[in-house]
């Protein structure tokens, strides 16, 4: 079988063997919303309707990592299941969670935006008004827990990384770097131009969804002073808003 209308499209889908208990199959040759979709199709269709032998999913950029247990299924057996799926999978508008996330980009909380201000050639207040006013998709989730890939970051924003990379980046640092924004969900080493802070909580290894999005969301951030931040810090979830179960986007 191939998906047509792609490039390239005589390639995909492709199914590479990753040791004897798992298959990657890759339905893209890039990191773009159509080859996303396809992917996140397949893994919310897989989480539906079980294959048998299949113990987990792991959701990329552009392939989708399937576990299976040897001792039930087959690759061969695994690879023609899969192949049935995709062939029947529609390529309507894909059905997506819509979240509102208060940012504050004021003060320490932005401690690059005066940086990225002047390498863009922007004010910090257009600095806050671009990033603020797209609608961002989840490519994927990864590096760390509830760490989303949310792109497509406006032309003016997309910067390399930093040069110097910090030791430590505070929990719920808002951050950019090439056509892609995210939100670090805990403290840890990072190397994107911090623009910005949520009190939302991306991971919670004690709440019954322990992390937050999930690739196929939109995501839109809101700036906030830091008086409304504080105030939403102490409200589940830091005042992250679900605000459409299942739009299409």
């Amino acid at each position: 079988m191939t998906l047509q209308n792609d490039p390239g499209a005589c390639a995909w889908p492709r199914f590479l063997p990753c040791g004897d208990a798992a298959l990657t199959v890759e339905l893209g040759a890039g990191a773009g919303r159509r080859s996303s979709a396809r992917v996140v199709r397949l893994h919310r269709a897989l989480r539906e309707t079980p294959l048998p032998g299949v113990t987990e999913t792991f959701p990329a950029f552009r392939s989708l990592l399937v576990q299976y247990d040897p001792l039930q299924t087959s690759p061969a057996e695994l690879r023609g299941a899969l192949e049935g799926m995709l062939d029947a999978m529609s390529d309507a508008p894909l059905p997506s969670r819509r979240w509102l996330v208060p940012v504050c980009y004021e003060a320490e909380a932005g401690m690059d935006i005066a940086e990225v201000a002047a390498l863009a050639g922007l004010t910090q207040a257009q600095v806050v008004e671009c990033h603020s006013s797209e609608s961002y998709y989840v490519y994927m989730v990864g590096f760390l827990p509830g760490y989303g890939y949310m792109g497509d970051v406006p032309e003016p924003l997309r910067l390399p990384r930093r040069h110097d990379p910090r030791i430590r980046v505070p929990k719920g640092s808002v951050a950019i770097a090439t056509s892609f924004t995210a939100v670090y969900p805990l403290e840890s080493p990072g190397g994107w131009h911090i623009i910005g802070r949520t009190p939302a909580t991306l991971f919670d290894p004690h709440a019954r969804d322990a992390v937050l999005l999930a690739p196929g969301d939109l995501v839109r951030f809101k700036p906030v002073s830091p008086g409304e931040f504080d105030a939403l810090a102490r409200l589940p979830r830091g005042g992250a808003v679900l605000q459409a179960e299942a739009a299409a986007a």
